[in-house]
């Protein structure tokens, strides 16, 4: 009976953790674990992040903190069939003009993303969904 009830717990915690992708997916709802970028979190100084780019430093801090946390790893299932990844939380749709298809979960390629959909907006922070309550739109 211990075991049947260990296996049990042990099968909800694997179940838990396939959707939540170890906590980078904090909407619980990552289909069938599917987690493109890993599941450990990597936080990262946000005002450092911010502070590599030609933009509001303040709103570029709100975003990322209201958008990921600061987790360079996070991933957001937006239910549609899309994907939002990494710290500035880069939807799928933007991944093949600015990381050649690729999830953009480093560091480095998420901020080139970034970069590029902030500049296609005219240098707006129009496309993240956070830029209002940050009042950056």
């Amino acid at each position: 009976m211990k075991s049947v009830i260990l296996c049990l717990v042990l099968c909800l915690v694997a179940y838990t953790l396939a959707d939540t992708c170890g906590g980078n997916c904090p909407s619980n709802d990552c289909p069938g674990g599917n987690c493109p970028c890993g599941t450990n979190a990597n936080n990262i100084n946000i005002a450092q992040l911010c502070s590599q780019g030609n933009w509001n430093q303040a709103c570029c801090r709100c975003i990322v903190s209201h958008e990921s946390g600061g987790n360079a790893n996070a991933v957001n299932y937006d239910g549609s069939g899309s994907f939002d990844v990494g710290a500035f939380q880069i939807n799928n749709v933007n991944w093949g003009g600015c990381n050649g298809g690729n999830a953009p979960c480093d560091v480095g390629s998420n901020f080139r993303c970034a970069q590029a959909v902030y500049q296609a907006a005219g240098n707006s922070w129009s496309p993240w969904a956070t830029c209002g309550g940050c009042g950056c739109c």
